[in-house]
Formats: structure tokens, sequence, C-alpha cells
């Protein structure tokens, strides 16, 4: 292996190509996997099955998302494979690194075809990934396999098919462009428990050029998966990190197996982030706006705030779920926009040492027994948050 960790000892061998599992194979999705990144977890929720592209241009924290799920796995029971095509050898090492310091490299897997490989190898690597998911799948466990990026793929292939005079199409990829994906991407499923009840979920990536969805690879990926989570060079240079544009991204299946409590507080969170982006753009204009559309302004620059993310910090359900409450009921309108990180980081500590019993009901109630917030539990949230505003908030 790469990693100069000694030979890999197995005396099982699987085939690179398989043949998609069936529909009555199958059951729906219905368990979360948890990305630990508020912005995708509370409006864009990937399930265990499903396949979500995270798609954007060069520079935009693509892998960013994949390796803080990654790194977020930790203890959940879930393998995870890591399929680098096309990427050049420093950065892969690069991600091994990063993953070995937070300790996921016990449960992950990266396959590599660098950049300097030939085209064959390029072609291959997300397959032997996909076979090596297969098995976490069908021995009833639960693998998430990340393919960075198909974009690259498919450009090996193209070199291929060129080189053996099949006929070019369109942006001169071959005419079975299409079905290279569909049949990967097919693999990812969430077996019923007749068939071990295990489960494959994908997340690949695909590069854009100038944010055009509409070339040929991404408007292939994006029919084949669930889901898309489309990140803006735009949002990402204005600070706004992860820089998901939450009008274009969509989890077509992801909702049902979004935790209760998750649901609940975060169900009009995508609406009230649409509506503030109009009245922001609206705003420019105005000179004096109406007390009700100025606190919705606030509100949502408040929401946008909560969202950022750093990098390599994932947060857990119970933190999400009580910071984006405190930030829909109100209770940081009057935190000034550059505090919120700060007020949003004592907030956790507060809650950490005085109510610990809080968090941990969100998790059982919610994660556990997939129950909604109950009106005691909430009154205890809030108390706890008026509690922390009083004596230990940031000024």
């Amino acid at each position: 292996p790469l990693d100069e960790g000694g030979p890999i000892a197995t005396d099982k061998f699987r085939p690179v190509e398989r043949v998609a599992p069936g529909v009555i194979t199958r059951q729906s999705v219905n368990t979360p996997v948890q990305t630990g990144l508020k912005a995708i977890d509370s409006m864009i929720p990937v399930g265990r099955g499903q396949r979500e592209l995270i798609i954007g241009d060069r520079q935009t924290g693509k892998t960013a998302i994949a390796i803080d799920t990654i790194i977020n796995q930790k203890g959940k029971n879930l393998f995870c494979i890591y399929v680098a095509i096309g990427q050049k050898n420093s950065s892969v090492a690069r991600t091994h690194e990063i993953l070995s310091q937070h300790g996921a490299m016990e449960y992950t897997i990266i396959v590599v075809a660098g950049a300097s490989e030939p085209a064959p190898l390029k072609y291959l690597a997300p397959y032997a990934g996909c076979a090596m998911g297969e098995e976490f799948m069908e021995t009833g466990r639960d693998a998430l396999i990340i393919y960075d990026d198909l974009t690259k793929h498919a450009d090996a292939y193209r070199n291929i098919s060129l080189i053996i005079r099949r006929p070019p199409g369109r942006e001169a990829y071959p005419g079975d462009v299409f079905y290279l994906h569909s049949r990967l991407l097919e693999r990812a499923a969430r077996l019923n428990q007749d068939y071990g009840g295990g489960s494959l979920t994908a997340l690949p990536i695909i590069e854009t050029k100038a944010n055009d969805l509409s070339a040929y690879i991404p408007t292939n990926v994006i029919s084949i998966t669930d889901g898309q989570i489309f990140l803006e060079t735009d949002l990402f240079n204005a600070g706004i990190r992860p820089a998901v544009n939450v009008g274009n991204s969509v989890s077509r299946v992801g909702g049902n197996a979004q935790t209760p409590a998750m649901k609940q507080v975060a169900g009009t969170l995508r609406l009230d982030l649409a509506q503030f982006r109009e009245l922001a753009a609206f705003a420019q204009f105005a000179s004096d706006l109406d007390k009700a559309t100025k606190s919705r302004i606030d509100r949502g620059q408040r929401l946008t705030e909560v969202l950022k993310q750093g990098q390599y910090q994932p947060i857990t359900v119970e933190k999400q779920v009580s910071i984006i409450y405190a930030a829909n009921q109100g209770y940081l309108d009057d935190v000034a926009l550059d505090k919120v990180a700060a007020w949003e980081t004592a907030f956790y500590r507060y809650m950490d040492a005085n109510h610990p019993e809080i968090g941990q009901e969100i998790i059982d109630k919610s994660v556990q027994s997939k129950e909604k917030m109950s009106k005691d539990l909430l009154n205890k949230l809030n108390a706890a948050i008026e509690e922390f505003k009083q004596t230990a908030a940031p000024n």
C-alpha cells in the first residue's frame, strides 16, 4: 500500500464491476448520515443509502465537505472510503495526514489513482472503491464512499475511448458516458432486512466551470443522484463557508432520514433564508425600510452567521439543534454580527458545563427513539438560553 503501513492481508476478492441491487432488495432511506455541518444537516440532509452530489467550481470547498463528513463519523459505525481520481499525490498525502490527525484512518480506506497514473487506472479506481463498499453493505454494515472527482473520471474514460477510435459525441465524450456514471452510482443503496440491512452512501464530487450546471457531465450526474449540494465561488469569497447555495441545493430523499428534532427546528430555515436573500437584494436600493422588513433582514443575517463553520470542526446533532433553535427564536437578534461566532462558542461551552442533560435528552428522544422535542424539553432549552444570556453571554 501507498502509506507503507505493511502488506494488506486478505483472502477475499470481489469483481470490480457488479450489477446494482434491484428494487426488491432495497428499502427506503430512513437513517441519517450526520455530516457535522450545520448548513447541510439542517437543510440538505443526507441519508444512509443516498447518493448526494457535491458540485461547484474549483477551490470552493468540495473536498473539505467530504473530509469533514468522514471526520464526523468517528464512533458512528460507518466505514468510509475515499477515492481520489486524478489528484496530485501531494493533495492525497495532505488528505491522508488530516484524516490521521483526527483519528479517522481507523475506519477509512483511501483508494488512489493519481494524476500521473495511466487513464485506465483512473477509470477503474471508483469501481474498485465501490466493490470495497459493497463488501460492507452486503455483510449488513453501513459504508460511505466519496468519489473525488467524477469529472476527472469522465476525462480518463474520454481519453481511452478516443484512443480506441470510439466515435466522439457531445464535448468529445463517448456516447455511453452517462452509463459510465449511472452504473457506478446505482450501486449505492440501502438493502432491506432480508438482505442484511446494510447500506452504501455515495458522495460523488463534480467540478464545474464558471458555475455552469448545464454542461454535459454535471447534468448527467445531477440526473443520476438523489440531490446535490451546490457550492458557489461568490459565497466562498464573501466568507460564507461552507459556501452552500441553498436555493440550488436539494436533497430528494434525505428529509425522511433527518432527525425529528432537527426537522422541528429547521423546518422553515430554507424558506426564511430564501426570503432574507430576496429582501436583502431589495434593501440595497431602498433607503428607509419598515420595521418588519428590517427585523427579518437582521434575523437572516444572524442565521447566515450561525450556519458558517470552520474546516475540520464538525458539530454534534444536539449542539446544531440548540444553536439553530436559539437563532430561530430570536435569541441572537440583539447580538452584534461580528460577535455571533464568539456567542455560539461560549453557548456550547456553557451548555456542556451546566446543562449536559438537555443535550443528552435531545439525543435520546430524537436520535434514538425518533420523537420530536417535547414541550417540556423546549421549555428547559428556553430557560437554559435565557440563563446563558443573562450570566455568561459575551457582550
